[in-house]
């Protein structure tokens, strides 16, 4: 047996005010593309310096602590952070134009038409960018003229790519008679592969000095929520191999992991096990931003005089690998479950994700110093009346610890506040799910300041109607020694 440890993690994000008239809730309320927006929805959009200086995107890549967030007057959006950074420790936070050229970089069918002065001026910013390289910009090719992209878009025949009012690229379909390759779907897949290939990036560059060699990494799990396929196998996949591809992993192979919110925890205890029975040396998981749900409640920001936040693709990756010594590890022996006969109320939805298996290894609820559970961003949840979803869930933890006598009747908002975490991520469905806090935890156990973190999910898997039943998983994370 080989214990396995977390080597590296990673957490960006993409600031895409441009790409959420394409999110499934504005795209179906919205004038389609090439008609303008209504006004008020365009005054909303925010600006790339407004998204860099929000508190909970410092948060996301690592420039402030979690816990800063209690501190930070609210509403958070009307307090940027002075001199905030687009760089953090765990990862960047990119501007779109950037990412569009990304985008084409991902593609290999030639789908993505770009226009060839926007192509030109992307270039060389991809060749130079640490996350880039020379060939993401030869993979750009010479653009097309904007007569041809303005073309396509008046026939109807490509899905244009905005910035501002200036039309810079387009999305073809991938079949003239197939709605799962259609140029929306693609969008939405490409984002995925891009936005995941390079948070995968981030944790095997140089810069994260305990990431494994490159060669090391022989399988990849992607927990992406995109369905990749065609009209006879719709989410056939394999996201992971493209991603992985795009990402420089010629070692490597993959597979999806599909659980709805609660994939990227599977993957993680999936990736845990091929290492630990010696079938691979290094596992990556990584998760792409959900296009889809960008612009998800923008309506209620509108009405509350919110600017847009939900305008960001969130990204994850993390390595796991053979136990170096001096890296988290993953207690296998420390994994809770959500089995079919369960039921899906919360109270047993959490005796089966953190009573049973923290009882399996004699501990209590209080001896775990942090738990990490759905990470969502309160101010874009609380606008369209799902109130705080993170405390919602520590406060649950907290009246369970109380019922077994634990902590006292009265206790339940210390407990939360010093076991539980502010939720700070985009509201992206897999992306907020515990997984954003695997960077802050491999941090803080390796200062000394962390000894046991706890990541658990849930999964809706009645979304997609073969099912009543939720979903669940979740893993303990302990300081090495």
């Amino acid at each position: 047996m080989y214990p396995p440890v977390l080597r590296s993690a990673a957490c960006l994000l993409v600031h895409t005010p441009h790409l959420v008239r394409h999110g499934s809730k504005p795209s179906r309320t919205l004038p389609p593309p090439p008609c303008s927006p209504p006004a008020a929805y365009t005054a909303a959009l925010r600006d790339y310096p407004a998204a860099v200086g929000y508190p909970p995107n410092q948060v996301f890549i690592g420039n402030l602590p979690p816990d800063a967030l209690y501190e930070t007057p609210q509403p958070w959006w009307r307090h940027p952070l002075e001199g905030a950074q687009p760089e953090g420790p765990f990862g960047p936070i990119l501007p779109e134009p950037l990412f569009l050229g990304w985008l084409k970089a991902a593609d290999p069918f030639d789908l993505v038409l770009l226009e060839e002065q926007f192509t030109a001026s992307l270039a060389p910013q991809l060749a130079a960018h640490p996350l880039g390289g020379a060939a993401d910009a030869a993979r750009l090719g010479p653009g097309v003229p904007l007569a041809t992209l303005t073309a396509r878009v008046a026939a109807g025949q490509a899905l244009p790519l905005m910035l501002d009012e200036r039309l810079v690229g387009a999305v073809l379909p991938g079949h003239a008679h197939d709605a799962a390759l259609a140029p929306s779907v693609l969008l939405e897949n490409l984002a995925a592969k891009a936005s995941a290939a390079l948070a995968l990036r981030r944790a095997l560059a140089p810069f994260a000095p305990d990431a494994p060699p490159l060669d090391a990494l022989t399988h990849i799990l992607s927990a992406s929520e995109e369905a990749v396929g065609d009209r006879y196998n719709r989410g056939g996949g394999n996201l992971a191999k493209a991603i992985g591809e795009l990402a420089g992993c010629t070692n490597a192979s993959g597979c999806d992991i599909k659980a709805f919110c609660a994939g990227p925890l599977h993957a993680l205890i999936i990736a845990g096990s091929l290492v630990a029975t010696g079938v691979a040396e290094s596992v990556a998981v990584v998760g792409g931003g959900s296009l889809a749900k960008l612009g998800m409640k923008y309506e209620s920001h509108l009405a509350k005089g919110l600017p847009i936040l939900e305008d960001c693709l969130g990204a994850v990756a993390a390595v796991v690998g053979r136990d170096d010594g001096h890296s988290p590890r993953l207690r296998l022996d420390v994994v809770g479950r959500h089995p079919i006969g369960a039921g899906s109320a919360q109270q047993a939805i959490l005796e089966a994700l953190v009573v049973a298996p923290l009882a399996r290894a004699g501990r209590r609820l209080t001896e775990v110093d942090k738990y990490a559970t759905e990470l969502q961003n309160p101010e874009i949840t609380a606008p369209a009346d799902r109130a705080d979803v993170a405390r919602q869930n520590y406060r649950l933890l907290a009246a369970l610890a109380a019922r077994r006598g634990e902590i006292a009747p009265d206790a339940l908002d210390a407990f939360v506040r010093a076991h539980g975490l502010p939720g700070y991520a985009p509201t992206q469905g897999h992306i907020p799910s515990a997984i954003p806090f695997l960077p802050w935890a491999r941090a803080a156990m390796q200062a000394g300041t962390l000894r046991t973190a706890m990541f658990l999910a849930k999964g809706s898997l009645f979304l997609g109607r073969m099912t009543t039943l939720a979903d669940g998983a979740s893993l303990l994370l302990e300081a090495p020694g």
